[in-house]
């Protein structure tokens, strides 16, 4: 280093830098909640958005669809926040117009909640009044699980944009070969099918006794391992990765299984689960469900903190418990309301939140709102492309899986669902399947007992934008 190199890293390890409000996490929360400070009258230079990914917020679950795909893929800055909610995109011009600082590539490496400041690993110390952590979920390596070869060149995950351009450019290279899924979930699933767009042969490889074992029912599950089997999908299940086969050039080549199998692989693609990444404040916050515990308005245990997406576990007044959901319609909300709390706490109401998911795959379209707990009643024609389940308990309709439905019948069943209605006669959702809920929905607000009429507006919306 020159002297004056040595200067200026002094320099910048003593800088201190203060701001009214610091989002820490640069993925979909962090862009949401940008931008609803700016609707809320931001003023310039007193937000700032802390990443340690070398890009502007954007919206992660293309990663796992449009980025994959081999013909007009997604690509920045198409998917910045938040065009997945119909709204702004938020380019990097727009924080700079907006007096947003987006501090990029960037590690905070401390965090002390008592005094408000963050340190960086670049040695610079960041203070805030108010901090929102967005920091998600990181995805669970094999080296987490016991297994050697994480960062074979031919292994790859799904969770942020430079995993997304690894696959891809794998993917280009094995065109026409083989490649080892590990993991039944959505990762997988979403992966498998653009591996198979991509023409390499896929095989599936997941402990549980069928895909999605968390939300799908087995009748639901075969009706999609049935589909990806018509595509060429191979599906190995009720075992699970026992290590991974290398040649000199340290290259996976193959992949041994818990059951002595043996398989060959040109590639291995890993979707084992997701940690949350709240390490900075263990012992400074409260924890509930592996993540940081706030209240109905996002607030942590210390007032000037809030958490929002995958690492906030939170009240879901729906059902009288405390959750934490790892997914994107979350993340989108849970950081608005924050923001709000924050600019507007005398007129911000206590959050009320319908679970929600969806995925798409090939010409496959699901969404999913409530619990699924409780009887399962399917219904439709799973010999086609539309059908679904409800979920009944204590008497009340809790949960409702649809695929192939339209916009019209979503909006339905996230209202009916937010009505919780009263269900004696379970035959009657089976024979008169979505026209259950659709008609459920058109009554008044008030003439079905369980639900809130507050949120059934949001829960219309909610199923509009993921349609």
């Amino acid at each position: 280093y020159s002297y004056q190199q040595i200067a200026e890293t002094n320099i910048q390890r003593n800088m201190v830098r203060d701001f009214a409000y610091v989002i820490l996490g640069g993925g979909v929360a962090a862009g949401y909640a940008a931008l609803e400070f700016s609707k809320k009258g931001v003023s310039h230079g007193e937000l700032c958005i802390i990443s340690d990914e070398p890009v502007a917020p954007y919206e992660r679950p293309a990663l796992s669809k449009g980025f994959l795909h081999p013909e007009a893929p997604a690509r920045l800055p198409g998917f910045h926040t938040c065009v997945g909610a119909n709204e702004e995109k938020l380019t990097p011009n727009w924080y700079t117009d907006h007096g947003i600082e987006l501090i990029l590539g960037t590690r905070v490496v401390s965090a002390d909640t008592r005094l408000k400041k963050l340190l960086t690993a670049t040695g610079e110390t960041i203070t805030y009044k108010f901090l929102i952590i967005a920091t998600g979920s990181r995805a669970l390596k094999l080296d987490d699980v016991g297994i050697i070869g994480s960062n074979a060149e031919n292994v790859c995950y799904l969770r942020d944009l430079a995993d997304a351009n690894k696959l891809v450019n794998m993917m280009r290279m094995c065109t026409g070969g083989t490649a080892i899924v590990i993991g039944g979930g959505y990762i997988g699933m979403e992966c498998a099918a653009s591996l198979v767009m991509n023409k390499i042969k896929v095989t599936m490889v997941f402990p549980g006794s069928y895909c999605m074992g968390r939300l799908f029912t087995p009748k639901i599950a075969n009706y999609y391992e049935d589909f990806y089997k018509s595509k060429g999908v191979n599906f190995i299940k009720g075992t699970s990765l026992s290590s991974l086969v290398f040649n000199t050039k340290g290259e996976v080549i193959g992949v041994k299984l818990k059951d002595g199998r043996y398989l060959y692989a040109n590639m291995v693609v890993v979707g084992i689960g997701a940690r949350p990444n709240t390490s900075l404040f263990e012992g400074q916050l409260t924890f509930e469900n592996e993540g940081i515990k706030v209240n109905s308005q996002m607030q942590s245990s210390k007032s000037s903190v809030y958490a929002v997406g995958d690492i906030a576990s939170f009240p879901v007044k729906l059902f009288g418990d405390t959750r934490r959901l790892e997914h994107v319609d979350a993340a989108r909300k849970t950081a608005k309301h924050a923001v709000c709390a924050i600019m507007e706490p005398k007129t911000t109401s206590d959050f009320d939140y319908l679970p929600f998911f969806y995925s798409r795959v090939f010409s496959l379209s699901w969404q999913f709102y409530g619990d699924n707990v409780g009887e399962v009643v399917h219904f439709g024609d799973f010999s086609g492309t539309k059908f679904g389940a409800y979920w009944v308990n204590n008497n009340r309709l809790v949960g409702c899986f649809l695929e192939g439905g339209g916009n019209e019948e979503y909006v339905a069943i996230a209202k009916a669902i937010r009505l919780k209605p009263v269900v004696m006669d379970l035959g009657e959702l089976e024979r008169k399947g979505v026209d259950f809920v659709v008609a459920v929905s058109q009554k008044p607000p008030l003439a079905v007992r369980g639900g809130s009429a507050s949120g059934i507006a949001v829960a219309a919306s909610v199923a509009a934008f993921a349609y």
